[in-house]
């Protein structure tokens, strides 16, 4: 079976979102940004991380569109471009923290 282009663009946008999403330090970058707008300095703090390893993790999150920034001053801040995201991750949680049941078995 063959997919049309706009799905085959589709799946490889998916793909990259879940691509940027797949480092620990990133979704826990997710978790807080979908709680609250925070600066670079406050985030990088609340993570206890160097600003330049961030500022890598943040640049990754907004080319795959997961986060948008705003400048007040001198300062950047940060948010979540996905809110819906949060409920992905406790959906994935859910899903992960269940007993395995074995598949049906086909005849």
């Amino acid at each position: 079976m063959r997919l049309p282009m706009a799905d085959r663009e589709m799946i490889q946008a998916y793909a990259m979102r879940l691509l940027a999403m797949g480092n620990p330090k990133r979704l826990e970058i997710l978790a807080i940004l979908n709680e609250e707008e925070m600066s670079v300095c406050d985030l990088a703090e609340q993570l206890g991380m160097g600003q330049s390893s961030l500022s890598q993790h943040l640049a990754r999150l907004r080319q795959a569109d997961l986060v948008t920034t705003r400048r007040e001053g001198q300062l950047i801040f940060y948010r979540s471009a996905r809110p819906c995201l949060l409920e992905l991750l406790k959906n994935l949680s859910r899903q992960f923290s269940a007993p395995r049941t074995a598949p049906a078995v086909r005849r």
